[in-house]
């Protein structure tokens, strides 16, 4: 016999019931892996804590044990602003303790904390290996997971469709780029801007409306995912929480020089450890700025940018829609190779 359990994460990794929350994370982490081939996408708990403490965005953790060890872990996120009744949640079941009803007890409790939240639609994010036979197709058209994958069918036997396709990419550091040739590609209106850690004071209030278009201006497929407002308090709300992490975020961002604002960025995220991997996060160019090569400076820059202060780590991963040409390009051409895919399902309550 099994429960499913909350977890409330520590506000340290000292404190009392930290172990639960460790173990939380070593599953996410072995599932990934498995889910990848790679186990460069893990997060340390230290890296990871600091995001489960956000006003903005709650989550609640929920775990599953076998013989007192946590086998089995489930999130359900919201955003505290929303009115549009999305959650997204997620999770899974350690290899060896799959097909004994822990996968299902998990999303069966988690729909019922939504569905008492008064939440209308679920989102869920599920890595998918590669394999043969039949495929599922979004309807974006980009993109497929295999039909026969456990989590394909245990999704759809749920009642989840798929709304869209996301490529895993890693890029092989070092490499050498020539960001000059892309700024003059740019044109003369543009220049680039470059910081490590907290944004300066002068660009704050830009980079929050960046972050916010980053929840409306991204390929969504037929998620229809709510605007995530940001503002300047809530950056340095985020930077704050975020000095306990280990992780350095390396950040570069382009002003419209006539305008004085900044209108496109991308951020990537160094852990302490060199022989580990950047995550690439957020990337964005505004609407009215495109088509001036912007995107490719942005990657360029970055990628430049942290091989000067924290060089030596192996590689960059990223995330994009297989429907995201234009990013993608972007990337192809830098030398990013696909490493996986996750399918982004929907489901209505």
């Amino acid at each position: 016999m099994f429960t499913v359990d909350e977890v409330n994460p520590p506000l340290s990794l000292d404190a009392p019931g930290a172990e639960d929350f460790i173990a939380a994370v070593a599953v996410k982490n072995a599932l990934e892996a498995e889910g990848y081939g790679t186990d460069e996408l893990s997060y340390t708990p230290e890296e990871s804590l600091p995001g489960w403490h956000d006003k903005n965005q709650p989550i609640r953790l929920f775990v599953v044990r076998v013989d007192g060890r946590v086998v089995a872990r489930a999130y359900y996120n919201t955003l505290a602003d929303d009115d549009t009744g999305t959650a997204w949640i997620g999770g899974g079941v350690l290899a060896p303790y799959r097909r004994q009803g822990i996968g299902q007890s998990l999303i069966d409790h988690v729909s019922e904390v939504a569905a008492a939240d008064g939440r209308r639609k679920l989102i869920v994010y599920s890595v998918s290996r590669d394999g043969d036979g039949l495929r599922v197709y979004p309807p974006t058209g980009f993109g497929s997971v295999p039909a026969d994958n456990a989590e394909v069918v245990f999704l759809q036997s749920n009642g989840f469709e798929l709304e869209q396709v996301e490529r895993g990419s890693r890029l092989a550091l070092p490499v050498v780029v020539n960001v000059d040739d892309a700024l003059a590609r740019s044109g003369p209106d543009y220049r680039v801007h470059e910081w490590v850690g907290r944004a300066p004071d002068q660009w704050v209030d830009d980079l929050a409306v960046l972050l916010t278009r980053m929840s409306t201006d991204a390929p969504s497929a037929g998620l229809e995912e709510p605007e995530d407002v940001w503002t300047a308090d809530r950056i340095r709300d985020y930077e704050q929480r975020h000095e306990s992490s280990p992780r350095t975020e390396v950040t570069a961002a382009v002003e419209h020089i006539p305008s004085g604002r900044l209108v496109g960025f991308t951020m990537l995220s160094a852990p302490a450890e060199l022989e580990r991997p950047l995550a690439q996060e957020d990337t964005l160019v505004l609407r009215d700025h495109r088509g001036h090569a912007l995107g490719m400076l942005l990657k360029l820059a970055n990628i430049d940018h942290v091989q000067r202060v924290l060089p030596g780590h192996p590689a960059i991963i990223t995330f994009n829609a297989e429907e995201n040409r234009h990013m993608l390009s972007v990337n192809e051409a830098v030398g990013f190779v696909p490493i996986g895919y996750e399918g982004a399902w929907k489901k209505v309550l």
